[in-house]
């Protein structure tokens, strides 16, 4: 039995509660480490650095690509997000099981890389709160909430690929299914 640490990816299209949902699980299970992603866009307002994200210029995101540093990156909105390599794999040596907030251009790739992770997919109740949800959050114009409402519709295509497909209906009961999910798949193994 490996002592290695396992990946836990949530996905879903924008707006769907990914973040929220994120935030809550960390503070509910103390045993998991979140891996902050990188990113090229402009830093929105009540965000801080290496807390939502790690904000750099889009030139330094692409010396970080050529230096091979990202376990994955991909293009979204315009911008360049990535999962750094080091310290999420450091993590996972030492034992400790990583959550990531990704979307499935990356998810795809962890997928390959993790086998063995676990992998959720968040669905609205209708794909039309999402409208309304991205509306609510008052970060993106109405041009670039169009831009993300195209991007979900193919996003939901990839739901497939995950084990696991959790309507967002109540944040409550999300969070509920999801330390199941993490209890039954964690726990389980760490008593065998």
């Amino acid at each position: 039995m490996s002592n290695k640490g396992r990946v836990i990816v949530i996905s879903g299209p924008s707006g769907v509660g990914k973040s929220t949902i994120c935030n809550i699980i960390l503070k509910k299970r103390n045993d998991l480490w979140f891996s902050i992603s990188t990113t090229s866009r402009v830093q929105r307002k009540g965000e801080q650095q290496n807390r939502e994200y790690i904000f750099i210029s889009k030139s330094s995101f692409l010396e970080q690509i050529k230096q091979n540093r990202f376990l994955e990156y991909a293009e979204v909105h315009g911008n360049l997000y990535g999962t750094p390599r080091e310290p999420l794999e450091k993590v996972l040596e030492g034992g400790k099981n990583v959550l990531l907030d990704i979307d499935v251009q990356g998810a795809q790739k962890i997928m390959t890389l993790f086998s063995a992770g676990i992998f959720i997919f968040l669905i609205p109740p209708k794909f039309g709160d999402l409208k309304e949800r991205l509306q609510k959050r008052n970060t993106d114009n109405t041009d670039e909430i169009s831009k993300r409402l195209i991007q979900a519709q193919k996003e939901m295509e990839y739901m497939k690929d995950y084990k696991y497909i959790i309507q967002n209906i109540k944040i409550a009961d999300t969070v509920r299914s999801i330390l199941e999910i993490l209890k039954n798949e964690l726990d389980r193994n760490a008593e065998l």
